[in-house]
C-alpha cells in the first residue's frame, strides 16, 4: 500500500515539490529511506518512529520504504519528518488519503510527537499557490509565515496529534490573524542630527533616488558612519512584491519567527570587516544567503572598506552588476537574489589622517598607496558616486543645525522615483540597473554636455563602464528636478561626485 504526501525541498530561496512516498508492506522490520537524502534526512526514520508511539499510535512491522522524488534532487534538512510520519498512519488507515493528498506539509518532529519550527515555510507557501492546492500544514509557530501569502488556506499545527486531529476533521485548526499595524514603527534617527557634511548629504540623497552605490572617504570621526546609518530613513517604503522578495530570502536563512513575522523595512546589514566569505557572499556546505543577499532591497554597509579581505570584496563585482549571486557546486548551481544598493566608509590612510584639517598624517607615500592599492579599479569602477568627507570644526558642530530633515530628503527621493516608475513602468527599474539600450535612449545629451563628457574623457582617462555610471548618476540629478533632459549641471555635479575624491576636482574643471 502506498501514500503519496506533498512536500518541498529547498533550493536557494526558492521550493521544489517533492513527493514523499511511502510504502508499507510485509517482510523483514526495516525503515529505508531513498531519494538523495542528506544525513538529517537519513535520521528522520529514528525521530519519526518514536513520534508516532509517544503519540499514541502503533508503529507499523514489516518493510517500510519511503521514496523522496525526484530522486536526483538532494534533500536536506529535518522537514520531512512530518510528511513521512503522515504517510506511515495514512498507510495504516488512520489518516484518509483522499484528505491529506490536496496539502503540502512541513515540520521537523521531536520524539514525543511536538512538530518544531522550520526555515524556508514561505517559499513553501508560494508553490503551494503557484500549485493550486487546497493548503498547507506547517509547525503552529511558522503560521503567521505562511500567512502572508493570504489566498492559500493555512492550517499550523503544534503536534503529530494535532495534524492528524485536523486532517480527520475533529479539530478546527487555530485561525491566523495578522495584524499589518505590529511591523511598522517609527525611524528614530534623522540626517538633520548630523552637523554639517551637507555635501556628502546630497550625495546620499542622490544614491537613494537613483539606488547609486556610495564611497565615502575621510578621517575619523567625520561623520561617515552616522550619515550611513540614516540611508534607510530616506529610502522609500517596500511595496508589496518588494516585501515577499525579501521575507523569501530571511525565511531561507531562518531567520523569520513569531517576533520577526516579516521584513517590512528595508534592510541595513552591516557586516565586520572579518566577515568570512561564506557569510559575506554566501554559500556553506548547505547554501545559505550571506549578508549580500539578506541586504536585497535594502543596503548593504561596508565599514573599513579597505580592511575587508581582497577576495571578498572582489566577488562583489558580479552582484553589483547583475543584482544576483550564483553559487556552483558539484551537486549544483544555486542562486540568491543580491539586488543592494552598497554603502562604503574607509579611512584615507592608515592613521585615518591624510586628509584631515586638524590633524597631521603620520604615513609615508608608499604607506598611502600600499593602503589605497587594497581596493581593486574594477571594484571602484563600480562604486557610482565617490565623496571626501572632511571633519568639521567646532563652530559648525556647536552651531544649531538648519540642514534638510530625512523628511525632506525623502520626498526628493520620492519625486526621482516616481519619475522613473512613469518611465520604466513595473517592475520599477532605477536608473543604476538601466542598461545600455535604456542609456542610449534616456541619457541623451546635448552638444555642451557632450563637449563635457569629452574634456572629463581627456583628462581622467574614464573606462566605458565609468562613463555609463556618470551619466546614470546624472539622470537621477535630472530627476529629482524633473527634468525631461540632463542639463550641463545636472553632468558637472555627477564627474564631480566620481573624480573629486582622487583629483580634487570641481565642476569648474568641466
Amino acid at each position: 500500500m502506498i501514500s503519496k504526501i506533498n512536500a518541498w525541498t529547498l533550493s536557494g530561496v526558492k521550493a521544489l515539490h517533492v513527493d514523499t512516498e511511502v510504502d508499507v508492506s510485509k517482510g523483514i522490520s526495516s525503515f529505508q529511506i531513498v531519494g538523495l537524502p542528506e544525513t538529517a534526512v537519513r535520521e528522520s526514520k529514528d525521530r519519526v518512529r518514536a513520534a508516532i508511539k509517544n503519540s499514541g499510535f502503533k508503529f507499523p512491522l514489516g518493510r517500510i520504504t519511503v521514496n523522496l522524488s525526484p530522486a536526483d534532487i538532494r534533500k536536506e534538512g529535518t522537514g520531512f519528518d512530518l510528511p513521512i510520519a503522515l504517510g506511515i498512519l495514512s498507510n495504516l488507515g488512520i489518516i484518509d488519503k483522499g484528505k491529506i493528498d490536496q496539502y503540502f506539509i512541513r515540520g521537523e518532529l521531536s520524539l514525543d510527537g511536538k512538530v518544531k519550527p522550520q526555515p524556508g515555510i514561505l517559499a513553501g507557501a508560494v508553490l503551494c499557490k503557484e500549485k493550486r492546492f487546497k493548503g498547507i500544514i506547517v509547525p503552529s509557530k511558522n503560521g503567521t509565515e505562511a500567512k502572508i501569502i493570504n489566498s492559500i488556506n493555512v492550517i499550523p499545527v503544534s503536534s503529530l496529534l494535532d495534524a492528524v486531529a485536523v486532517i480527520r476533521g475533529e479539530k478546527v485548526p487555530d485561525e491566523i490573524i495578522i495584524e499589518k499595524k505590529e511591523f511598522f514603527f517609527e525611524e528614530t534617527l534623522d540626517f538633520k542630527e548630523v552637523k554639517g557634511q551637507e555635501y556628502a548629504k546630497r550625495a546620499f540623497e542622490i544614491a537613494a533616488s537613483g539606488g547609486h552605490n556610495l564611497l565615502l572617504s575621510g578621517p575619523p570621526g567625520s561623520g561617515k558612519t552616522m550619515l550611513s546609518k540614516r540611508v534607510p530613513t530616506i529610502m522609500p517604503e517596500m511595496e508589496e512584491e518588494e516585501i515577499l522578495e525579501v521575507s523569501l530570502v530571511y525565511s531561507a536563512a531562518g531567520l523569520i519567527d513569531d517576533a520577526n513575522r516579516f521584513i517590512t523595512k528595508r534592510p541595513f546589514r552591516s557586516p565586520h570587516h572579518t566577515i568570512s566569505y561564506a557569510g559575506l557572499i554566501g554559500g556553506g556546505r548547505i547554501p545559505k544567503p550571506g549578508e549580500i543577499s539578506l541586504a536585497h532591497k535594502g543596503v548593504l554597509f561596508l565599514d573599513e572598506f579597505s580592511e575587508f579581505r581582497r577576495e571578498n570584496l572582489e566577488m562583489l563585482r558580479q552582484p553589483l552588476e547583475g543584482k544576483n549571486i550564483v553559487i556552483s557546486r558539484a551537486e549544483g548551481s544555486l542562486e540568491f537574489p543580491a539586488d543592494f544598493m552598497l554603502i562604503a566608509a574607509m579611512n584615507p590612510c592608515p592613521c585615518g589622517y591624510f586628509t584631515s584639517r586638524f590633524h597631521e598624517c603620520r604615513c609615508t607615500a608608499s604607506q598611502i598607496e600600499k593602503y589605497r592599492n587594497k581596493l581593486s579599479g574594477p571594484v571602484i569602477d563600480r562604486i557610482d558616486i565617490q565623496v571626501e568627507v572632511s571633519d568639521i570644526s567646532y563652530e559648525k558642530f556647536s552651531k544649531e543645525s538648519d540642514s534638510k530633515t530625512s523628511a525632506e530628503m525623502k520626498q526628493n527621493v520620492l519625486r526621482a522615483r516616481n519619475v522613473q516608475k512613469k518611465r520604466f513602468g513595473s517592475p520599477l527599474v532605477l536608473n543604476s540597473g538601466m542598461s545600455k539600450k535604456d542609456i542610449q535612449k534616456f541619457c541623451v545629451l546635448d552638444s555642451e554636455g557632450n563637449s563635457i563628457m569629452s574634456r572629463a574623457f581627456e583628462k581622467f582617462r574614464f573606462s566605458a563602464r565609468t562613463l555609463d555610471r556618470i551619466l546614470k548618476t546624472a539622470r537621477s540629478i535630472a530627476d529629482m528636478e524633473e527634468c525631461e533632459n540632463i542639463r550641463k549641471e545636472h553632468l558637472g555635479e555627477a564627474l564631480q561626485f566620481r573624480v573629486n575624491m582622487a583629483n580634487g576636482a570641481t565642476q569648474q574643471d568641466f
